[in-house]
């Protein structure tokens, strides 16, 4: 076995293990991620990466609903149903992202920061 082999085995261990770890944890490696691609089956919890967050960061999605990605189904700004963003600030608190649904709804007292500006969720 030569070390391109072997390397790319330690790749695809890092990325079976980290789908174990806390939304904390996976954004201290964001980089062992994959990349979203299209074309690819995506299933409840999978964590992908694309683009950058404010930090200059990978973001990282959650996968919400299990489907096949599509070239047009990019993470983001209309694909909320399919893919949660998620991240933390520079101060440890998250970054708001628009509820869709009971999956990802904030609860009486969540702590947010939306815009440089810390809310606490009232219901």
């Amino acid at each position: 076995m030569d070390l391109l082999q072997i390397a790319e085995q330690l790749r695809k261990a890092l990325q079976m293990y980290a789908q174990t770890l806390t939304e904390e944890q996976a954004l201290e490696v964001a980089s062992i991620y994959p990349a979203w691609e299209p074309n690819r089956a995506y299933k409840i919890g999978d964590i992908i990466s694309y683009g950058t967050n404010s930090t200059g960061d990978p973001q990282l999605y959650k996968v919400v609903q299990e489907h096949t990605s599509q070239a047009d189904w990019i993470p983001g700004v209309g694909t909320e149903s399919l893919y949660d963003a998620f991240g933390l600030d520079e101060s440890g608190y998250p970054v708001w992202s628009q509820p869709t649904g009971a999956h990802d709804a904030y609860n009486k007292g969540d702590i947010v920061n939306y815009n440089g500006t810390l809310y606490v969720s009232l219901i």
